[in-house]
């Protein structure tokens, strides 16, 4: 089987978490690259403010993720607004700072319901849309949580591992259909998410500082166009921090 690159003016794309943060950035990205966009987010005066600057390459539909019948809603928009839909960003999510300990049951299945069952139905209900379509590409956005753990994080951490390991299942399961899935690991970015945060959390990466959401947006934007040989891989984007911590030296003597 041969998978062909999609060039950017030919994606047709749904972006969940598309009003703002990595979600916002990539659909400016994508859409002043050709593609067209629907964003997708319960955020609608801020998404609807993003397609009306984006143009006649954007629209914007309410989703929540962790709602079927809104997922089937959209990707019907989509594919009667672009003549289809070969690309999906499965990128909203929530955080919860809080040990397990402090979590509450009620939180860790609402973030659960969010950045994890969420997930799933993007990916079950716009396979087959894909498919119609001939193949595509799916970005499920993960976390360097996905990657390690973090205390004070139970349930994103939960959340985010959970991705990465639903990014492979679906890698394998939709390869028959031309379908890549991939994940994307972003570490500190700066977004609504990660506003109050010091710049102690980024002081021991190799490169310290937070990341801006559109170096995100333009991995995503390597994976859904170029990176046609991967599946069911991981793609970090988080100035090393995964990598270790540069510590100070002490010299002896």
């Amino acid at each position: 089987m041969t998978v062909n690159t999609i060039a950017p003016d030919a994606l047709k794309v749904l972006i969940t978490g598309g009003a703002r943060g990595i979600g916002g950035a990539t659909a400016r990205l994508l859409a002043e690259a050709g593609a067209h966009v629907m964003i997708a987010d319960v955020l609608d005066k801020e998404g609807k403010a993003l397609a009306a600057a984006l143009g006649d390459k954007a629209v914007y539909h309410h989703l929540d993720v962790t709602r079927e019948a809104d997922w089937r809603a959209a990707v019907k928009a989509a594919t009667k607004a672009f003549g289809g839909l070969n690309a999906l960003f499965n990128n909203a999510g929530i955080a919860d700072f809080a040990s397990v300990e402090a979590c509450s049951p009620d939180a860790f299945r609402k973030l659960i319901d969010i950045n994890l069952t969420g997930v799933f139905l993007g990916l079950h209900v716009c396979a087959p849309a894909l498919r119609e379509a001939g193949g595509g590409v799916i970005v499920n956005t993960s976390s360097t949580a996905g990657l390690q753990g973090y205390g004070g994080l139970a349930a994103y951490v939960a959340s985010k591992w959970g991705v990465r390991g639903l990014t492979k299942a679906a890698a394998l399961d939709l390869a028959d259909g031309g379908i890549r899935v991939v994940s994307v690991h972003p570490g500190p970015i700066t977004t609504p998410m990660t506003e109050g945060m010091g710049n102690e959390v980024v002081a021991t990466q190799p490169l310290p500082r937070f990341g801006e959401a559109k170096e995100v947006a333009r991995m995503v934007r390597f994976l859904m166009t170029e990176a046609t040989f991967s599946t069911g891989s991981e793609f970090v984007i988080d100035g090393g921090a995964v990598t270790g911590q540069v510590l100070p030296l002490h010299e002896e003597g």
